[in-house]
């Protein structure tokens, strides 16, 4: 006799989530690090060949040749931004971002995490047309590494924090989904373009007809990434698109979870413990032969740094102090403003998400070296946010005799 299903629980998954985010945290340190080791000893002609290794995909008329760095960074990456749409859109729907008296704190925070950074990067960089292209760099935090870091203390987190720094990462995916469309896009192809808005009636279709199966809209969903891959804008904007038609609503019959949150739940361990932690192996690896303390003294590793580790969380905990005193929003039970100011710390941690805006802002340069000098200023400031963020929250959280008190 088969096992009675439990019914679909919105908090529960919320939980399984923030388990699940921590945990591949370590992950991802340990592919950075695999990255750096690879790129410092005599690996590093063999880790330069394999991502350069070209792979080329046929489909009748239309050619894919790329080599294996931007398979992962085009093709791994849009399946990591269909997850970020599936969490977007259930916190809209049955999440945090359902309750305008909850998401009030973390989006007001989230907006100040984005502008300081990007004012601080901009004022060492502003008369560098190549440079200023890296000023949504140190606007992103890496949601996995950061609750890593938070989960390190596990029963002396209050949930309310750990709601807070999620919802605030969501909000922050959300900005660079954004900042993407509008600024990081290349040339565009008018007929690709057309295809895409095809792919897209199509994918809406297939929402109002009431499709639960989850292949169709994955189907329509690969020849939508096709089509944005060949128009100009960045294909990774497919994954979001695809995520907003995919139903979240339950079944009449209650039974089965909704399709959104069954392609979420397979998602998640691919994109945390594989996609993830794959692309931080592919772009985290940074050659330290000839550099020195100067080259992170440049004005765009210099404006990366100050803008994780200094306006990251200036930003965020300013514009949240600000919007608890002016009564726009409150504190979660149980939070004080100094474990906002850890969690604000933490919110510095940028690895692969600064890592892939990084990628978008300097691709289409003549400077190679940007990219190297780019990294350092992304790796400094991560681990600076990481390990300053940690000591404060010990200092602030409660003890562990005192967590359940």
């Amino acid at each position: 006799m088969d096992a009675p299903r439990t019914p679909f629980d919105p908090l529960t998954a919320l939980r399984d989530f923030v388990r699940l985010e921590s945990a591949s945290g370590i992950v991802l340190v340990l592919a950075g690090a695999l990255a750096m080791i690879a790129a410092n000893t005599p690996l590093a002609t063999a880790y330069e060949a394999m991502l350069q290794l070209p792979l080329r995909v046929t489909v009748g008329p239309i050619v894919f040749d790329k080599t294996l760095l931007i398979w992962i960074n085009d093709l791994l990456m849009a399946i990591f931004f269909l997850l970020v749409g599936l969490e977007i859109k259930r916190e809209i729907v049955v999440g945090e971002l359902s309750d305008p008296s909850r998401v009030a704190l973390p989006a007001v925070a989230a907006v100040g995490g984005m502008l300081v950074p990007a004012a601080i990067y901009a004022w060492f960089n502003w008369y560098d047309p190549v440079g200023i292209r890296g000023w949504a760099i140190p606007s992103a935090t890496d949601i996995a590494f950061a609750l890593g870091v938070l989960s390190l203390f596990g029963a002396r987190v209050p949930l309310g924090l750990k709601v807070f720094l999620m919802t605030l990462a969501v909000l922050d995916d959300l900005g660079a989904i954004v900042v993407i469309a509008l600024f990081y896009t290349s040339d565009l192809s008018l007929e690709a373009l057309l295809l895409a808005s095809i792919a897209i009636a199509a994918l809406a279709g297939l929402n109002r007809s009431g499709v639960r199966r989850i292949a169709p809209y994955v189907l329509v969903g690969t020849v939508l990434w096709a089509c944005v891959l060949k128009s100009g804008v960045h294909a990774t904007l497919a994954g979001v698109v695809t995520a907003m038609f995919v139903p979240t609503a339950a079944a009449h019959d209650g039974d089965e979870p909704p399709p959104a949150s069954r392609l979420e739940h397979s998602l998640h361990p691919w994109v945390a413990f594989g996609i993830l932690p794959l692309f931080a192996f592919a772009n985290a690896g940074v050659d330290f032969e000839g550099l020195s303390v100067d080259d992170l003294l440049d004005p765009i590793p210099l404006g990366i740094l100050l803008g994780l580790f200094v306006g990251k969380q200036a930003g965020v905990f300013a514009f949240a102090w600000i919007a608890v005193k002016s009564g726009l929003a409150r504190l979660p039970a149980g939070v004080t403003f100094g474990q906002v100011y850890g969690a604000a710390i933490l919110c510095g941690i940028g690895f692969t998400m600064s890592l892939f805006v990084g990628m978008l802002a300097f691709e289409n340069t003549a400077a190679g070296e940007v990219i190297v000098t780019d990294r350092l200023g992304i790796l400094a400031g991560t681990f600076l946010s990481a390990i300053v963020g940690a000591a404060v929250l010990h200092l602030v959280l409660p003890r562990a005799g005192q967590a359940n008190r």
